[in-house]
Protein backbone atom coordinates (compact mmCIF):
# COMPACT_ATOMS: atom_id res chain seq x y z
CA UNK A 1 0.00 0.00 0.00
CA UNK A 2 1.18 3.28 -0.48
CA UNK A 3 1.18 6.23 2.11
CA UNK A 4 -0.38 9.27 2.14
CA UNK A 5 0.39 12.08 4.51
CA UNK A 6 -2.71 14.19 5.16
CA UNK A 7 -6.33 13.75 4.29
CA UNK A 8 -8.50 16.78 5.11
CA UNK A 9 -12.27 15.78 5.63
CA UNK A 10 -15.59 18.37 5.20
CA UNK A 11 -18.32 17.08 6.75
CA UNK A 12 -21.52 18.53 5.41
CA UNK A 13 -24.84 17.07 6.15
CA UNK A 14 -27.81 18.23 4.09
CA UNK A 15 -30.22 18.53 7.16
CA UNK A 16 -30.09 21.74 9.37
CA UNK A 17 -33.04 22.91 11.84
CA UNK A 18 -31.66 26.43 12.13
CA UNK A 19 -30.49 27.53 8.11
CA UNK A 20 -32.11 24.90 5.38
CA UNK A 21 -29.32 23.55 3.38
CA UNK A 22 -27.02 26.14 5.54
CA UNK A 23 -23.63 25.09 4.02
CA UNK A 24 -24.85 25.82 0.81
CA UNK A 25 -26.05 28.66 1.20
CA UNK A 26 -24.68 31.48 -0.59
CA UNK A 27 -22.25 33.58 1.43
CA UNK A 28 -21.32 36.71 -0.47
CA UNK A 29 -22.37 35.18 -3.38
CA UNK A 30 -20.62 32.23 -2.66
CA UNK A 31 -21.85 28.49 -1.17
CA UNK A 32 -20.36 28.14 2.34
CA UNK A 33 -18.99 25.07 1.89
CA UNK A 34 -16.78 26.59 -1.27
CA UNK A 35 -14.77 28.75 1.27
CA UNK A 36 -13.36 25.60 3.25
CA UNK A 37 -13.19 23.84 0.44
CA UNK A 38 -10.97 26.58 -1.04
CA UNK A 39 -9.00 27.00 2.12
CA UNK A 40 -8.09 23.30 2.28
CA UNK A 41 -6.94 23.51 -1.49
CA UNK A 42 -4.24 26.30 -1.25
CA UNK A 43 -2.33 24.60 1.97
CA UNK A 44 0.56 23.24 1.73
CA UNK A 45 -0.05 20.43 4.13
CA UNK A 46 -3.14 18.35 2.46
CA UNK A 47 -2.62 15.97 0.28
CA UNK A 48 -5.97 15.41 -0.39
CA UNK A 49 -9.71 17.19 -0.10
CA UNK A 50 -12.76 14.83 0.53
CA UNK A 51 -16.30 16.16 1.24
CA UNK A 52 -18.47 13.45 3.11
CA UNK A 53 -22.25 14.97 2.48
CA UNK A 54 -25.60 12.92 2.42
CA UNK A 55 -27.19 15.20 -0.31
CA UNK A 56 -26.66 15.49 -4.12
CA UNK A 57 -26.60 19.57 -4.35
CA UNK A 58 -24.27 19.50 -2.11
CA UNK A 59 -21.81 16.97 -3.69
CA UNK A 60 -22.19 18.68 -6.76
CA UNK A 61 -21.33 22.04 -5.64
CA UNK A 62 -18.44 20.40 -3.67
CA UNK A 63 -16.99 18.73 -6.60
CA UNK A 64 -17.14 21.99 -8.83
CA UNK A 65 -15.64 24.00 -6.24
CA UNK A 66 -12.24 20.95 -6.53
CA UNK A 67 -13.42 18.38 -3.50
CA UNK A 68 -13.72 14.54 -4.23
CA UNK A 69 -16.87 13.49 -3.13
CA UNK A 70 -16.09 9.58 -3.84
CA UNK A 71 -19.66 8.54 -2.10
CA UNK A 72 -22.96 9.89 -0.90
CA UNK A 73 -22.59 9.11 3.02
CA UNK A 74 -24.94 6.21 4.19
CA UNK A 75 -28.26 7.46 5.82
CA UNK A 76 -27.22 5.72 9.47
CA UNK A 77 -24.59 8.34 9.23
CA UNK A 78 -26.66 11.80 8.39
CA UNK A 79 -29.44 11.81 11.24
CA UNK A 80 -28.71 14.32 14.19
CA UNK A 81 -27.68 11.85 16.86
CA UNK A 82 -24.94 10.69 14.14
CA UNK A 83 -21.61 11.20 16.03
CA UNK A 84 -18.70 13.20 13.95
CA UNK A 85 -16.26 10.25 14.97
CA UNK A 86 -18.38 7.94 13.15
CA UNK A 87 -18.73 9.87 9.74
CA UNK A 88 -14.77 10.82 10.19
CA UNK A 89 -14.23 7.02 10.25
CA UNK A 90 -16.42 6.00 7.30
CA UNK A 91 -14.88 8.43 5.31
CA UNK A 92 -10.99 7.13 6.18
CA UNK A 93 -12.23 3.82 5.58
CA UNK A 94 -13.90 4.59 2.58
CA UNK A 95 -10.81 6.52 1.02
CA UNK A 96 -8.50 4.10 2.16
CA UNK A 97 -10.27 0.95 0.55
CA UNK A 98 -10.78 2.84 -2.87
CA UNK A 99 -7.27 4.33 -3.01
CA UNK A 100 -5.47 1.22 -1.72
CA UNK A 101 -3.66 3.36 0.40
CA UNK A 102 -3.02 4.16 4.34
CA UNK A 103 -3.23 7.62 5.74
CA UNK A 104 -1.49 8.77 8.81
CA UNK A 105 -3.06 12.03 9.51
CA UNK A 106 -6.59 14.23 9.10
CA UNK A 107 -7.47 17.63 9.14
CA UNK A 108 -10.99 17.49 10.01
CA UNK A 109 -12.92 20.93 8.84
CA UNK A 110 -16.36 22.34 9.03
CA UNK A 111 -17.87 23.99 6.69
CA UNK A 112 -19.78 26.33 9.17
CA UNK A 113 -16.19 27.65 10.18
CA UNK A 114 -16.13 29.48 6.46
CA UNK A 115 -13.40 32.58 7.87
CA UNK A 116 -10.58 30.07 8.43
CA UNK A 117 -7.81 30.86 6.00
CA UNK A 118 -5.09 28.22 4.68
CA UNK A 119 -3.02 29.99 6.38
CA UNK A 120 -4.28 29.49 9.50
CA UNK A 121 -4.79 25.28 8.68
CA UNK A 122 -0.55 25.80 7.85
CA UNK A 123 -0.06 27.19 10.83
CA UNK A 124 -1.96 25.08 12.99
CA UNK A 125 -0.11 22.11 10.95
CA UNK A 126 3.11 23.77 12.12
CA UNK A 127 2.26 23.57 16.03
CA UNK A 128 0.91 19.96 15.52
CA UNK A 129 3.88 18.96 14.31
CA UNK A 130 6.51 20.88 16.52
CA UNK A 131 4.87 19.90 19.78
CA UNK A 132 4.81 16.55 18.53
CA UNK A 133 0.82 16.26 19.39
CA UNK A 134 -1.28 13.33 19.15
CA UNK A 135 -4.02 15.76 17.88
CA UNK A 136 -5.06 20.16 17.95
CA UNK A 137 -8.27 21.88 18.27
CA UNK A 138 -8.29 25.39 16.88
CA UNK A 139 -9.64 28.09 19.91
CA UNK A 140 -10.83 31.49 20.70
CA UNK A 141 -10.40 33.25 23.52
CA UNK A 142 -13.51 34.04 25.53
CA UNK A 143 -15.27 37.40 26.47
CA UNK A 144 -17.00 35.83 29.75
CA UNK A 145 -15.12 34.57 31.99
CA UNK A 146 -16.28 31.61 34.05
CA UNK A 147 -15.45 33.72 37.28
CA UNK A 148 -18.20 36.42 36.17
CA UNK A 149 -20.45 33.76 35.35
CA UNK A 150 -23.84 32.75 38.16
CA UNK A 151 -26.53 30.75 38.86
CA UNK A 152 -29.89 31.63 39.90
CA UNK A 153 -31.42 29.61 42.65
CA UNK A 154 -34.66 30.75 44.47
CA UNK A 155 -34.27 34.22 43.07
CA UNK A 156 -30.75 34.51 44.40
CA UNK A 157 -27.27 34.60 42.68
CA UNK A 158 -24.89 32.32 43.22
CA UNK A 159 -21.30 31.65 41.61
CA UNK A 160 -21.52 29.41 38.83
CA UNK A 161 -17.77 27.85 40.17
CA UNK A 162 -17.32 28.32 43.78
CA UNK A 163 -13.98 26.73 43.75
CA UNK A 164 -10.91 28.91 44.33
CA UNK A 165 -13.48 31.73 43.96
CA UNK A 166 -12.24 35.24 45.28
CA UNK A 167 -14.39 38.36 45.32
CA UNK A 168 -13.16 41.69 43.52
CA UNK A 169 -10.67 40.25 41.47
CA UNK A 170 -9.94 42.52 38.22
CA UNK A 171 -10.31 41.48 34.30
CA UNK A 172 -6.88 41.43 34.01
CA UNK A 173 -6.12 39.41 37.34
CA UNK A 174 -7.68 36.50 35.33
CA UNK A 175 -6.14 33.76 33.45
CA UNK A 176 -7.20 33.67 29.93
CA UNK A 177 -9.77 31.17 29.02
CA UNK A 178 -10.54 29.38 25.52
CA UNK A 179 -13.28 27.24 24.29
CA UNK A 180 -13.17 25.58 20.92
CA UNK A 181 -14.42 27.35 18.09
CA UNK A 182 -14.95 24.10 15.47
CA UNK A 183 -12.96 25.38 12.62
CA UNK A 184 -9.83 22.56 12.68
CA UNK A 185 -9.42 19.84 13.90
CA UNK A 186 -5.72 17.58 13.36
CA UNK A 187 -5.34 14.10 14.83
CA UNK A 188 -3.40 10.91 13.94
CA UNK A 189 -5.39 8.40 11.96
CA UNK A 190 -4.84 5.57 14.59
CA UNK A 191 -6.10 7.65 17.44
CA UNK A 192 -9.57 8.47 15.18
CA UNK A 193 -9.59 4.63 14.45
CA UNK A 194 -8.68 2.97 17.43
CA UNK A 195 -9.96 5.13 20.69
CA UNK A 196 -12.81 6.60 18.57
CA UNK A 197 -11.49 10.30 19.47
CA UNK A 198 -10.60 13.70 18.14
CA UNK A 199 -8.26 14.10 21.47
CA UNK A 200 -5.28 12.62 22.21
CA UNK A 201 -3.37 12.66 25.22
CA UNK A 202 -1.00 15.52 23.52
CA UNK A 203 -3.60 18.06 22.72
CA UNK A 204 -2.08 21.21 21.20
CA UNK A 205 -3.81 24.56 20.59
CA UNK A 206 -3.89 26.38 17.53
CA UNK A 207 -6.02 30.34 19.04
CA UNK A 208 -7.57 32.07 16.44
CA UNK A 209 -9.33 35.58 16.69
CA UNK A 210 -12.79 35.96 17.19
CA UNK A 211 -13.44 37.56 13.18
CA UNK A 212 -11.97 33.80 12.04
CA UNK A 213 -13.57 32.11 14.65
CA UNK A 214 -17.59 32.63 13.86
CA UNK A 215 -19.65 29.24 13.76
CA UNK A 216 -22.47 29.75 11.21
CA UNK A 217 -25.43 28.39 13.35
CA UNK A 218 -27.98 30.00 13.11
CA UNK A 219 -29.11 33.48 10.61
CA UNK A 220 -27.66 35.95 13.30
CA UNK A 221 -24.24 34.43 12.57
CA UNK A 222 -24.52 33.77 9.08
CA UNK A 223 -25.06 37.80 9.01
CA UNK A 224 -22.02 37.93 10.54
CA UNK A 225 -19.55 35.90 8.92
CA UNK A 226 -21.41 37.77 5.17
CA UNK A 227 -20.72 41.16 6.98
CA UNK A 228 -16.81 40.15 7.92
CA UNK A 229 -17.19 38.90 4.38
CA UNK A 230 -17.93 41.57 2.63
CA UNK A 231 -16.00 43.77 4.35
CA UNK A 232 -12.86 41.79 3.86
CA UNK A 233 -13.40 41.43 -0.02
Amino acid sequence: MSSLKTLAIITARGGSKGIPLKNIKLLNGVPMISYTIEAALKCHCIDEVLVSTDHDEIACISQTAGALVPFIRPKELSTDHAKSIDVVAHAIEYYERINSCSIDHIILLQPTSPLRTAEDIDAAWRVYLEMSADSLQSVVEVNDHPYYLRKVKDGLLINYDSNDYKENLRRQDLDKIFRVNGAIYIARRDLIMNKKTFVGEKNAAYIMSKEKSVDVDDNLDFSLAELIVHNNS
